[in-house]
């Protein structure tokens, strides 16, 4: 049976990998936002703290559908396997911006809510990225036109409808509260996967200046508006070294958790290139944390329809390794057929191939879901 975490450890580090590097014993580290509220920093020095037990499992749009169901009080397909929920739930809050009641995914901000709502009081943690439209074109967030970024920048044509976009943010961030009244805390991911182009505000599509001034505007914006619940998490796609990692990073006062975005594909069906990029990335966003004491995450990752039936203990515990990260998310399981969107989904269901080794990858020590992390 798992280990219950009834206590945390003293000293909070960031660990390393297979090599006797350096550890990182400061037990407080602080938030970017220094008006952050107790709660909010409470969640971030447990984040780091739980690291040096194991790894949070998280999963996007968890609690709202998974395979052949959709909206069912309670449900999660990681439930329906392990009688457990994640620990950690990704949302996605593009439409917000077009006041559409539905997210990018179909999903209801009002269920969103409720969702995030329930799973706080539970104990589970809640990310959000933001898919937002182009806001040159008018066109989805994969309309990478170039040079859309730099016109949400102060001064600049589209900053005002920028802002507009960021007061609806800050309304949704703040209306997120516990039965106390207090804000729940919310990890933050904005501007993801910045290293690629395929997104308005990714790399050859902006200069890496105007990315972090449109970072800092935003940081600095929502709290002029009074949020103060949000772990801000810098989040890149695939990079190869710690200038690429860090060539639009705003700086250690603008960001809490650093991150990065990878998925196996078919083309490598063994795991092997999966494995050895993981790892590689990992060496070298441990030594930028050593350095700038922040946590680290797989903030995305993820292998379409998971058809290794050893692929949790296998090719993801491997790709993981020794390092010390706080969490990893698997994508959303869109489990229905609707118009011309397939089927497809990241983690496993009831009956899915891998259902038999995901249970024995929920039964180690290191792998924490959320009765692991409930302070009740």
């Amino acid at each position: 049976m798992k280990k219950k975490l009834l206590t945390f450890l003293t000293a909070v580090f960031i660990g390393t990998s297979c090599s006797a590097a350096p550890i990182n014993s400061n037990t407080n580290l602080s938030l970017s936002d220094k008006k952050a509220t107790k709660e909010t920093s409470a969640l971030y020095q447990k984040l780091n703290a739980l690291s040096q037990k194991g790894f949070l499992f998280g999963h996007q749009d968890d609690l709202a559908y998974g395979v052949n169901w959709k909206y069912e009080n309670n449900r999660s397909d990681i439930k329906d396997v392990v009688g457990d929920y994640p620990a950690v739930y990704g949302w996605d809050i593009a439409g917000l911006e077009n006041d559409s009641p539905n997210n990018i995914d179909g999903v209801p901000f009002a269920k969103m809510k409720q969702y995030i709502v329930e799973a706080h009081e539970r104990g589970g943690i809640s990310t959000i990225s933001w898919h937002f439209d182009n806001p040159a074109t008018g066109k989805n967030a994969w309309d990478n036109t170039p040079n859309a970024l730099k016109t949400i920048l102060p001064g600049a044509a589209n900053h005002q409808k920028y802002t507009s976009w960021l007061d609806k943010a800050a309304n949704f961030f703040l209306s997120l509260k516990d039965k106390k009244g207090k804000n729940i805390p919310i990890l933050f991911r904005p501007f993801h996967e910045l290293t690629g182009g395929w997104f308005w505000w990714g790399k050859g599509n902006c200069t890496p200046d105007e990315f972090k001034a449109a970072w800092k505007f935003t940081f600095e914006y929502l709290q002029k508006k009074g949020v103060h619940n949000l772990i801000y998490v810098y989040n890149t796609g695939s990079f190869k070294s710690e200038a690429d990692f860090l060539e639009n990073y705003p700086g250690d006062n603008y960001a809490d958790i650093l991150s990065f975005d990878t998925y196996q594909n078919s083309s490598d069906p063994s795991g092997e290139k999966f494995v050895s990029e993981v790892q590689q990335q990992f060496k070298i966003l441990n030594e930028i944390a050593l350095k700038k004491q922040k946590p680290i995450a797989l903030a995305e990752a993820g292998y379409e329809a998971v058809p290794d039936p050893k692929w949790w203990t296998g090719t993801l515990l491997k790709a993981i390794g020794d390092y010390k990260i706080a969490y990893v998310l698997l994508w959303r399981n869109h489990g229905w057929q609707e118009k011309e969107q397939k089927m497809h989904y990241y983690a496993p269901f009831s009956g899915q191939v891998s259902e038999k080794d995901f249970i024995d990858f929920y039964k180690l020590d290191k792998t924490l879901f959320e009765k692991d992390i409930n302070k009740k």
